[in-house]
C-alpha cells in the first residue's frame, strides 16, 4: 500500500522547477504559437518558469527523439504536429522514436486545417482557377513544412488527381515558408492561418481552398472538397500533438491535460482562436487516443502512395 501513496505524493508536488517544451518546428509557425501560448499558462498556474526551445528538422523528429531520451517526469514536454507523430514512421531514415511505443499522448489540438493560400500575382480565387493557371504555365511552386508533411501530401493530391506538376518547396517551418510567399519567391503555400498572417494581412496573397470544413473567418472559401478534390486526406484532422516520454505518472499527464483544457479558456487563447479561424479546442485524453488510433493508419497509408507516387 506504501508505494500507491509514495507515487500519488510525487505527482501532486509536481511541478517544482522550470518545465521544457520542445517544439518541433520554428518560431512563428502553429506549434510554436501554441506551444507559448499554452506553455504560457501552465506557467501561470503552477508558478514554475515554462521555457520554449525550438528543435526544427527533419518533419519534427529532432525534436520527437529529444523528448523520447528525456526523463518521463513531466518536466520535459513535446509539441508537435500530428504528421510528426504519424507519417514520420514511413517518412523518416532510422527514425529515433515509436509514437506508440515512446510516448504518452496528452492533447490533440486542431490547427483549424491546412488552407492552400497564394499568391496574388496568379490572379486567381478558387481551386478550379488554379488548377487551370497550373496547366496553363506548366509550372507553379508551393511551399510545405518539410518533405511528406501534410502539406507536401496536398500537393502531391493535387497533382495526382488533376495531373499537375506543382513543385513543391520545402521549408522547416510555416514562417520561412510564408516570408517567401510574402517575397513572391515561391507561388503560394500549403499551411494554417497563424503562419500565413504575414501573407493575409500584407495582402498579397489569399486563401483558395480549406480541407475538412469552411473556416469561420474565411467563410466564403469552400472546401477542397466542395471544389471538387477527391482525395481522403481532405477530410483527416491535422492537429497540434502534446506528448510525454511513455513512463510519465498518470497524475502528471492528467494534469497537463486538464490545464491544456483549461488554458482554452482564457481570453488570450479565445483570441487566437478567432483570429485564426479554429472551431475547434483541445481534445483531453480519452478523445485524443481515439482520434489517432482512427486517422494515424490513414495518415501512413497515405504517406506510403506518396513514397510510391514519387518512385514511379
Amino acid at each position: 500500500m506504501a508505494f500507491p501513496s509514495i507515487a500519488r505524493s510525487a505527482s501532486d508536488s509536481w511541478p517544482q522547477r522550470p518545465i521544457k517544451i520542445i517544439v518541433g518546428f520554428a518560431p512563428g509557425g502553429q506549434t510554436d504559437v501554441y506551444a507559448r501560448l499554452y506553455g504560457e499558462f501552465i506557467g501561470s498556474q503552477t508558478g514554475v518558469p515554462v521555457v520554449v526551445e525550438n528543435k526544427t528538422g527533419a518533419l519534427g523528429s529532432i525534436a520527437g527523439a529529444e523528448v523520447k531520451r528525456a526523463a518521463p517526469d513531466g518536466y520535459t514536454i513535446l509539441f508537435n504536429t500530428s504528421g510528426a507523430m504519424t507519417v514520420n514512421r514511413v517518412l523518416v531514415k532510422d527514425l529515433a522514436y515509436d509514437t506508440d511505443r515512446d510516448f504518452q499522448l496528452v492533447s490533440a489540438m486542431p490547427t483549424g486545417g491546412l488552407p492552400l493560400i497564394v499568391s496574388k500575382k496568379l490572379g486567381v480565387s478558387d481551386l478550379d482557377g488554379f488548377v487551370r493557371h497550373a496547366r496553363a504555365t506548366g509550372r507553379v511552386t508551393l511551399g510545405t513544412f518539410g518533405v511528406g508533411s501534410p502539406a507536401h501530401l496536398t500537393i502531391l493530391a493535387l497533382n495526382r488527381q488533376y495531373g499537375l506538376n506543382i513543385e513543391p518547396i520545402h521549408y522547416r517551418g510555416e514562417a520561412p515558408m510564408f516570408t517567401d510567399v510574402v517575397a513572391q519567391t515561391v507561388d503560394g503555400g500549403v499551411g494554417t492561418i497563424v503562419g500565413a498572417q504575414p501573407v493575409l494581412q500584407s495582402g498579397s496573397g489569399q486563401v483558395i481552398a480549406v480541407p475538412r470544413k469552411r473556416l469561420t473567418t474565411f467563410p466564403e472559401v469552400r472546401t477542397f472538397a466542395e471544389q471538387g478534390a477527391e482525395s481522403p486526406l481532405f477530410g483527416l484532422m491535422t492537429y497540434q500533438c502534446c506528448a510525454v516520454p511513455v513512463g510519465t505518472p498518470t497524475a502528471i499527464v492528467e494534469r497537463l491535460s486538464d490545464l491544456i483544457t483549461r488554458a482554452a479558456q482564457t481570453e488570450k487563447v479565445k483570441t487566437m482562436f478567432q483570429t485564426f479561424g479554429i472551431d475547434e479546442g483541445p481534445m483531453p485524453i480519452a478523445a485524443t487516443r481515439e482520434l489517432y488510433a482512427r486517422e494515424a493508419p490513414v495518415w501512413i497509408e497515405l504517406a506510403r502512395q506518396a513514397i510510391a507516387d514519387r518512385k514511379t
